[in-house]
Formats: structure tokens, sequence, C-alpha cells
């Protein structure tokens, strides 16, 4: 039977506005229980439906995160299911603020004396704003992930880990207006277990001369003994070989990234490791990227100039321990090369990178997201596609837990000018080998009790190797800065505490 409509005329009149007050705040705390009580009763079963629902898929990815937290997340990173989500919590808004409406006219205002009425409606928009508006917010941020995983992730070909790891080239692109085209500043091969999350990073210095390329490749037909001086002259380095791939696209057909692509398989064949990914960041947006973060905390071991080379230095980033660094600062401590050698540099970005993994919490990343995203958009390019967003995050949220291990091929075991590519691969498998080790003999989980890989200096490569001398092109500079990496396998949290 229809439910009648409740008689207020013999009620007290501070009874009916009691009555109205409680009718909006049932529903905000259970939409649809004001209708249960005193109106459509159809309208409140729909009501306590879809509220119903909404819990039961909430608890169902809760659960589900639980037991398969990467597929948890690469499900809702999906831009289709951030649409969903999106078209569900516009209409979620519209239909909250529909009962909202109706529990204020079963709440039957014109019954009340005026000021009670104005109270009643005040709290009733208040309400209507608070609800629909937190809930069109939240619709805004995940519009922004949506445009963010679009624009930042493509759609492109899933890689498996080989050999149990992800291997991500990380590139910080230099492309300054005093440069022709973008020019890979810093190139480090993050390799990550694909089941514990440690993390190695292989740093590769910007002059390393006469890189080979995988034999079968464009570049290995066009340059068969390597990326050779004869060839191309003084800039024949490794962070050259994007610009060159750049303009010779021909060599690439069809390839909308030759010089990213050209990189990576030099890279591949310098390390000796199949190469997933890349991520490609650039170093000015780098800086609205770090802020939008609010920043990082490092160890600072010696004063590092803001500025120099081509520019005159206008200042200093001062030692000290637990520094705070905005992004201008921290771009400038991750880049300077004055007073110091590209050695050192290399040694400040695996600091910067490992700071960043570290104190990048979930908190932060929700808290500041729209942010993030925005800034992210325009620094960030990526072959990783959308569909494994959830297994790195999955494997980030891991590495925060472990201590990160290092390999940096630089002097005085590699001379870059003249390198030995089968030393460099030696090593890289050597880092990779101690930092497994460590979770298979059951002494790392934490890197406390087996301590961190030992560092191998120059004495360990075979003879061979280790008389080779810089020839003529060698720009090699010996520092004795401590926080210059040491030419092993070394925990990177030490590094940057020198």
């Amino acid at each position: 039977m229809p439910q009648e409509k409740p008689d207020l005329r013999n009620l007290r009149e501070p009874v009916r506005f009691k009555r109205a007050l409680t009718l909006l705040l049932m529903t905000l705390i259970l939409p649809g229980s004001a209708q249960i009580v005193a109106g459509s009763r159809k309208a409140g079963r729909w009501a306590w439906r879809v509220v119903a629902g909404l819990i039961a898929v909430v608890v169902f990815l809760i659960v589900l995160g639980l037991i398969w937290r990467s597929g948890t997340i690469n499900f809702l990173a999906r831009p289709n299911t951030l649409r969903l989500v999106q078209i569900l919590l516009i209409l979620l808004a519209v239909g909250w603020a529909a009962l909202f409406v109706d529990a204020y006219r079963i709440s039957q205002p014109l019954m009340l004396e005026r000021n009670h009425r104005l109270i009643t409606s005040i709290l009733d928009g208040a309400l209507i704003f608070v609800v629909v508006g937190a809930l069109i917010y939240a619709s805004v941020i995940v519009n922004t992930q949506r445009d963010f995983v679009a624009s930042v992730f493509g759609s492109g070909t899933k890689s498996k880990a080989d050999k149990g790891r992800y291997n991500v080239l990380l590139m910080g692109g230099d492309s300054g207006a005093d440069r022709v085209g973008t020019r890979p500043d810093s190139m480090t091969v993050a390799s990550v277990d694909a089941n514990t999350g440690r993390t190695v990073l292989i740093g590769l210095p910007r002059n390393l001369a006469k890189v080979p390329f995988p034999a079968g490749t464009a570049m290995a037909k066009q340059f068969p003994d390597g990326f050779k001086w004869k060839d191309c002259g003084a800039q024949c380095l490794l962070n050259a070989v994007y610009t060159y791939a750049v303009g010779h696209k021909s060599l690439f057909p069809g390839d909308p990234n030759p010089g990213e692509t050209a990189t990576t398989q030099a890279i591949e064949a310098v390390t000796g490791l199949k190469i997933n990914y890349y991520v490609l960041i650039d170093l000015a947006g780098f800086r609205d990227l770090l802020n939008a973060v609010g920043g990082i905390t490092l160890d600072i071991g010696k004063r590092v100039p803001i500025g120099g080379e081509s520019t005159p230095i206008k200042g200093y980033i001062e030692p000290g321990k637990n520094v705070h660094l905005d992004g201008y600062h921290a771009l400038w401590f991750a880049r300077s090369r004055a007073e110091s050698s590209d050695y050192d540099r290399m040694a400040r970005q695996k600091c910067v990178m490992a700071a960043m993994l570290n104190q990048l919490s979930p908190s932060v990343v929700l808290t500041k997201f729209q942010a993030i995203a925005s800034a992210s958009k325009e620094v960030v390019k990526t072959s990783i596609p959308a569909s494994e967003l959830g297994t790195f995050t999955d494997l980030a949220l891991d590495a925060k837990k472990l201590p990160v291990s290092s390999f940096s091929a630089v002097p005085p075991l590699i001379h870059t000018s003249d390198p030995d590519f089968a030393l460099i691969r030696a090593k890289v498998a050597e880092a990779i080998a101690k930092s497994e080790s460590l979770d298979k003999d059951g002494s790392g989980g934490d890197g406390k009790t087996s301590n961190t890989p030992r560092s191998t200096s120059a004495t360990h490569a075979p003879s061979s190797t280790t008389t080779k001398k810089p020839t003529h092109h060698s720009t090699e500079k010996p520092t004795s800065s401590p926080t210059t990496p040491a030419a092993g396998v070394d925990d990177v949290a030490s590094i940057c505490k020198a």
C-alpha cells in the first residue's frame, strides 16, 4: 500500500524542526533513509540498493587489492575504468543532491516558523554543496588521473621480465635553448627484481665512447665497429646516439621514437641486459615535478655550485645533514658539473633517484596528485604501457623497503674513451648477482645483516683490463670527492651519506 503522508499539524513546532533536521542528517549518513521513514519507500529502497552495491564493490576491490595489488592497480588505472568511475561519481552526486532536495520537501518547511525554516534551508543547501562538491572534486581528480595515464603511458606492447628482472632505462633529457634537439644528459638503468622489487642502479657516463649496437639493428649496420670517433668526430659518444638517430630517421622507418630506440639498443649492447622500457624525463621540467611533491631531503657531503661551466656561478648548495631541496636546488644538485666531474654528478643523480623512491609516500602522491600529474605530463615520456602501471607501482612500494645498490661504469675501472665492454657487462652481472643473493641467502631482506655489497676496486678486474690507460682522446678528470661513485658495486645510501 502507498505510504501516507504524515500530518505534522498536530506536532509542536520544535518537534517539527527537529524532525526536519533529522531527515537531512539521515540523508547525509545513509542516503534514502529519509525516504524510507517519511517519503517514497520505493525511492529509498533504490537508494539503499545503490549504496549497498557501491559498498560491495569497494570491499571487493579492497580484498582484491590485498590479494593481488598489482592487478587491482592495473584495472583501476585503465583510462576506460577511470572514465566509468568519473561518470559514476557525477551520477552519484546528482542522485544524492536529489535525495537532499526530497528530504527537505518531505520535512514540510512551510510549516516551520521563519527562523527554523531558514536554518533548515541553509543546512540543506550546505549539505548539498559539501557532498556534491566533494563528489565532483573526486571526479575531477579521477579525470586528471585518466588524462595523465593517457598522456604519459601508451598502449604499447607489454614486455615480460627478463630472467626475473625488469630493466628500465632512465634518461634525463637536456633540450635547452642552447642545444640542437634533445640529448640525454644522464643515463641510468634501473634493474628491478620482479618478485621483491630490490633495485640495482647502473650508471653509464654520457661520454662513453665506441658504444656497440646489437647485431642486426640499423645502427649496427651503420656502425659495425661501434660508435667511433672516425665516423662522427669528437661528439660520437653515448649521449649523442639519441641525436644521431633523430637526425637519421630513415634508418628507423615507421618508428616514431628513433632516438629512444637507438639509445636503448646501445645500452643493451653495453650492459648485456634486455631493456624492457624507457623513461625520458626533461630535466628543465623536472624542477616543476619536484616542486609538486614538496621537494626532497638529502645528506650533502660537499658544496655544489649553482651555475658554472658556460654560466657564472650564482651560489652554492651547502653541505649538511637532512638538507631540504626544492625543485630548483634539487635540479642543480643533480646537474651541476662545475668544480667536479661527470662522475660526481652521476652519484648525485642516484641520490636524487633514491630520495624520490624513499620519500614519495602514497599519502604525498594522493594529496598532491593533480600538481604531480600536471607536471608529469610535461616532463615524462615513457614506453611503459598503461596496463603495466600497477605492476611498477607495486614494485615501487616493495622497493621502498629495501636498500638500493649501484654500479657505475666510471674510471679507474672503466676508461670512458676506450671502454672494455666485456668488463662492463661482467660487472653489471656481478652487481645484479650480489643484489639477488641478499634475498636468496635470507640475510638481506632489509639489507642490515649481510651488509651491502662490497665495493669492487679495479684490482679485481683481469690484468688485461686493469692496465689500460686512457688514450689521447680521454677527457676523464680524476677526483677525490667523497661523492664519486666507486667503480664497483655499492649501496646507494652509503654514497649519498659520504
